[in-house]
């Protein structure tokens, strides 16, 4: 098909996906957010880095800007108009261009076979931005000076069309001419693309810091850095704190007890203390204390004897013995048993167990590790938990900070987590949206790690190849939405001007209210079904499911109870 003389759609369907929120000092386009920032200062900027990195290596500083923004608004436009026909959703580029104060487009030409796999595009650029800001700081340039709006046509282009266009400023009042002209093609009919693309791979600058890094890291594993260190990812102080108590404390052999909520990471920790210490060569066994019922505890812990009860039709060692000479990790030790307690307490000061149903003493030689999301100190003044082996197991304790005290370390989590995901599932996706970052900073995270990790994975699964991981896919499933979705928004009225408030939070109780009555479903119904999802999402961890409710343990243990009568 071959459009000449291209009228631009009606920009208003843009423009109402224009969001401010001042209050917050936030503006939103869609799902990205955006800034308005003033022309002397994007001008002092490129003067700086034209003079540090030299002509050649800013101007593809400055392409690769604007080929990540151009790819990002391709997949924009396409979703923004799914139904519009192929040259009027291509021309959302140029509208976007247009709103965002950064040049305006007149479309001149514009040939694109899919079939054929034929492109050929031409473009005026009136008033471009990045002519304003050369004259201002640099002057008349002996080239095209629009280095931005280049590598945003190329990448929007070739996005948009599944086809490797290159665009070329043929005219540019940068450098004296009357006007800004591009001309588009598939890459392979310039005859420098090769030389081209080399624009859009990182500066060879950036490639030293990487093989200086690759070198420091051959460094720290000559000098014995363990290999499969457990990652610890953050940088946030509260976190670092404690990463550093647990690595001096690794090498001794006294008992850790660390404290933090359900989800904080601590048998990743816990594995840590194991990889780092001189027991790393032996077993490391894990238990959550909580999933197993109180009866059975002391047989999985100590061990059982054939016979010693009804079932036990032979003798088998306990996850003690089996971590003889390593490390075990007792999870939610607080919810063992007053026996298991005592037991426990007879190892951590003898060094002895005795199996279920067996009068026989075993030495047992295992570094313990425990861990709780309980104040202990509590639970023994509650009469739940013993103060001597409380005291036994507090010799050294780590607090492990909740993720909503881990700011800084949200997005180095979900971005650990896309990898990790984008490979188990065989994926490709272009990373977070602006809004679907803000929306991971603003959300409370009662789930902390854990959670983050399945809303992640989650948005992984929801995203095609080659898209952006939105908000809506990390969220439309989870009963507690971010709070990003309850900040009042401020949004433009395309038919008066003013701004309008609007709060999701009211829009998404009243609908929920609704669909509840219109399925006739009873409060006791929906009682049970928040129950068994709090619950499921805590894995059986009655304090932590009550905590996702709102409620104390003993109202929550109280409504099981009610249920199951």
């Amino acid at each position: 098909m071959t459009y000449s003389n291209l009228v631009f759609p009606d920009i208003k369907h843009l423009v109402e996906k224009l969001h401010f929120n001042p209050e917050e000092g936030k503006i939103w386009l869609a799902e990205q957010r955006t800034v308005l920032m003033g022309l002397g200062a994007l001008s002092s900027f490129r003067k700086e880095i034209i003079t540090t990195l030299g002509m050649e290596r800013a101007k593809g500083f400055f392409m690769r800007l604007g080929y990540y923004s151009g790819m990002r608004d391709a997949e924009l436009a396409k979703k923004l108009n799914p139904d519009a026909d192929p040259d009027q959703a291509f021309l959302t580029g140029p509208q976007l261009h247009c709103l965002r104060g950064m040049v305006k487009v007149i479309p001149l030409v514009l040939e694109y076979d899919p079939s054929q796999k034929h492109f050929y595009a031409e473009f005026e650029w009136i008033d471009s931005f990045e002519v304003e800001i050369c004259r201002m700081a640099l002057g008349q340039l002996e080239e095209p000076a629009c280095w931005m709006l280049l590598g945003y046509a190329c990448a929007y282009s070739s996005y948009f069309t599944g086809l490797d266009i290159q665009f070329r400023e043929v005219e540019c009042r940068g450098q004296g001419d009357q006007h800004c002209r591009i001309i588009g093609k598939v890459a392979s009919e310039w005859p420098d693309y090769e030389e081209f693309s080399h624009l859009f791979r990182e500066a060879p600058l950036i490639d030293e810091l990487y093989e200086l890094q690759s070198r420091i890291a051959d460094l720290e594993q000559s000098l014995g850095y363990p290999e499969n260190l457990p990652k610890a990812i953050g940088e946030a102080p509260p976190f670092t704190s404690a990463l550093e108590m647990i690595d001096r404390g690794a090498n001794a052999e006294v008992t850790m007890l660390l404290i933090g909520e359900t989800g904080t990471g601590k048998e990743v920790l816990a594995r840590r203390v194991h990889s780092m210490s001189s027991r790393k060569d032996g077993p490391f066994v894990a238990v959550n204390c909580a999933a197993i019922p109180p009866e059975l505890i002391e047989s999985e812990l100590f061990g059982v004897e054939k016979g010693a009860f009804t079932g036990a039709t032979q003798s088998r060692k306990g996850r003690f013995e089996r971590a003889h000479a390593g490390t075990i990790f007792l999870d939610e030790v607080v919810e063992l048993s007053p026996r298991a307690q005592a037991a426990l307490l007879r190892v951590i000061q003898e060094g002895e167990l005795e199996r279920v149903g067996d009068d026989q003493t075993r030495k047992v030689d295992v570094r313990i590790v425990a861990a709780t999301n309980e104040d202990l100190a509590n639970a023994v003044k509650a009469g739940r938990f013993r103060a001597d082996l409380f005291y036994r197991i507090n010799a050294y304790m780590v607090v492990i900070p909740p993720l909503r005290e881990r700011q800084n370390d949200i997005a180095l989590l979900a971005e650990h987590f896309r990898k990790r995901y984008e490979k188990q599932y065989r994926k490709v996706t272009l990373g977070f949206t602006d809004r679907a970052l803000a929306a991971l900073h603003d959300h409370n995270w009662p789930g902390n790690i854990r959670e983050l990790e399945n809303t992640v994975e989650r948005g992984i699964i929801l995203t095609d190849d080659s898209s952006s991981i939105t908000e809506h896919n990390l969220f439309s499933m989870s009963w507690n939405q971010s709070s990003h979705e309850h900040d009042k928004v401020r949004r433009i009225n395309t038919s008066s001007g003013q701004l309008e408030n609007l709060s999701s939070e009211r829009v998404f109780i009243d609908s929920l209210s609704e669909q509840i009555l219109a399925h006739q479903i009873s409060i006791e119904t929906l009682e049970k079904s928040l129950i068994e999802r709090a619950m499921n999402r805590s894995e059986g961890n009655i304090a932590a499911a009550a905590r996702l409710l709102g409620l104390s343990r003993p109202a929550l243990a109280y409504r099981i109870k009610r249920s199951q009568n």
